[in-house]
């Protein structure tokens, strides 16, 4: 499975970015998918999760309210709307995809990652 992440930029704080995530492979629909994100001298964090079948869906609590994940596994495609953007959700995005393992919010169960797209949140 490779991963192509865009759709990052730089945006006023209470702006909106839509990131994108396609998949190459052909097994997209059976891998749960992920977004993390990472800002410069911290760990890599859980943004939100769609399960497999986009019967579940999860959130970071900083985030819950202002991002919305979707998929299309006809097109192999997985989404994160973000809103309200603020300062701190300054960072650069990482999407994953994991084999179902109800591991969501853990990177080490995330077995494919896509290459990152920067977003910077200005005052």
């Amino acid at each position: 499975v490779q991963l192509q992440a865009s759709g990052g930029g730089l945006v006023q704080a209470g702006g909106s970015l839509r990131l994108s995530c396609t998949s190459s492979g052909r097994t997209f629909a059976s891998y749960d998918m992920g977004w993390f994100r990472q800002a410069p001298g911290k760990e890599r964090e859980f943004v939100a999760a769609v399960r497999w079948l986009g019967s579940k869906i999860y959130y970071a609590d900083s985030v819950k309210g202002r991002f919305t994940i979707s998929r299309d596994n006809d097109k192999n495609t997985v989404d994160l709307q973000m809103n309200s953007l603020k300062l701190e959700d300054t960072a650069v995005y990482f999407c994953a995809a994991s084999p179902p393992s109800g591991l969501y919010s853990t990177p080490s169960a995330y077995h494919y990652w896509g290459q990152g797209t920067q977003v910077t949140v200005s005052s």
